[in-house]
């Protein structure tokens, strides 16, 4: 379904295990907004929902709800740092659409 790259996967593991709380997974998510129209959003969760699609990938563990997961499929995160920053990219065979920033789509 979600493809992270090792860049990604270890980005995540980070965040992961930098967490003051309990994580259950990191939440990947589509949502209303952005340039586009629909934007990506990240998120660690504490509590997995009950309707959850649940990614298992290399010791990471993915939340993505029904809604978002047609949106999901097939989608490559990669966690990309440049002297402009840092931040996760995502690669959507579902948009038909994006902008320049790679936070937002189409589809």
């Amino acid at each position: 379904m979600i493809t992270l790259t090792p860049t990604a996967q270890k980005a995540v593991s980070r965040f992961i295990s930098g967490s003051a709380d309990p994580v259950a997974g990191l939440r990947i998510h589509v949502q209303g907004g952005g340039c586009s129209g629909l934007q990506y959003g990240m998120k660690l969760e504490a509590e997995k929902a009950e309707d959850d699609v649940v990614v298992e990938l290399d010791g990471v563990t993915l939340l993505v709800d029904p809604y978002s997961a047609p949106m999901l499929a097939g989608v490559t995160v990669d966690f990309v740092e440049s002297l402009s920053g840092s931040g996760f990219k995502f690669e959507n065979p579902n948009a038909s659409g994006g902008c320049a920033c790679g936070q937002s789509f189409s589809a």
